[in-house]
């Protein structure tokens, strides 16, 4: 069990994490990208040998790997370079690219996970809402870009305030009646159709809800439940919905870790 979890590449991220942010506070000063070294070794070599390889279902050629070399040397000197310019500053697609790709060691193990029998049988049983056939929900949603302004919202309309004119335009519908979980997934995604599946009906608004838009407060009016289908007709569905809750859940410790360790100032 121990080597299994010195396996586990959440663990090996945290680790790295906590490093890199220790080696950074020691010095005092941040990384310096811009070293004027760069090591062709042979791990990087394999690398390159083997994406060739993976899309032209041979080995390269000495001639080939000279070429594949020369190619990455390029690449790397231009980005050592803008990264000494500073030109991945202020650039949103870089930034997004980068937390993605942080995301991705996180969630690494999970992507390829296979699930046990009993692992299965759990996560249905303690999800069926997710799975029934013939369910259905009635409920209204508000949308926010981030988490302090709709947990600003929820507080007015917990005073009274007509929902109506709060929230901020998106492009799904303020309101569904009658839908099932698949339309409901399909319209505002996995994470807001499994969150809002948790909630209780009634007239109170609950929330704020995450979804890969931002963040939600949802009236849940009303809920009718299906029939859940035997594990072995679903396995697939059920699978996925595991695999997919399990990866948000590593990828939201793992960066609740590191944010632990900023010290963040928010101007009024």
């Amino acid at each position: 069990m121990i080597r299994n979890w010195a396996r586990d590449p959440l663990v090996h991220f945290l680790a790295a994490g906590a490093l890199l942010f220790a080696l950074f506070a020691w010095r005092g000063e941040e990384a310096d990208p811009d070293s004027r070294s760069i090591a062709v070794d042979r791990e990087v070599q394999a690398s390159l040998a083997l994406q060739f390889e993976a899309m032209m279902q041979r080995p390269p050629t000495d001639a080939e790997l000279d070429g594949l070399i020369e190619r990455w040397l390029r690449d790397e000197v231009l980005y050592r370079e803008a990264l000494r310019l500073g030109l991945d500053r202020d650039d949103a697609v870089v930034r997004r690219r980068l937390a993605k790709k942080m995301d991705a060691l996180a969630s690494a193990q999970a992507e390829t996970a296979v699930p046990s029998e009993a692992v299965l049988r759990e996560w249905l049983a303690a999800h069926p809402e997710r799975f029934a056939c013939g369910d259905s929900a009635s409920f209204d949603q508000l949308y926010f870009a981030d988490e302090a302004t709709a947990r600003v919202a929820l507080d007015q309309l917990e005073r009274g305030a007509d929902w109506r004119g709060l929230g901020e335009p998106l492009s799904v519908p303020a309101s569904q009646e009658n839908a099932t979980f698949r339309s409901v997934t399909d319209r505002y995604g996995r994470q807001f159709a499994a969150a809002t599946a948790d909630l209780d009906p009634g007239e109170s608004w609950q929330g704020p809800v995450p979804s890969g838009f931002g963040w939600h407060l949802v009236r849940l009016r009303a809920r009718e439940a299906g029939a859940v289908p035997p594990l072995g007709e679903i396995r697939k569905q059920v699978e996925d919905d595991w695999r997919g809750a399990t990866i948000a859940s590593r990828t939201e410790a793992a960066y609740r870790l590191l944010r632990n360790a900023y010290r963040v100032e928010i101007a009024e």
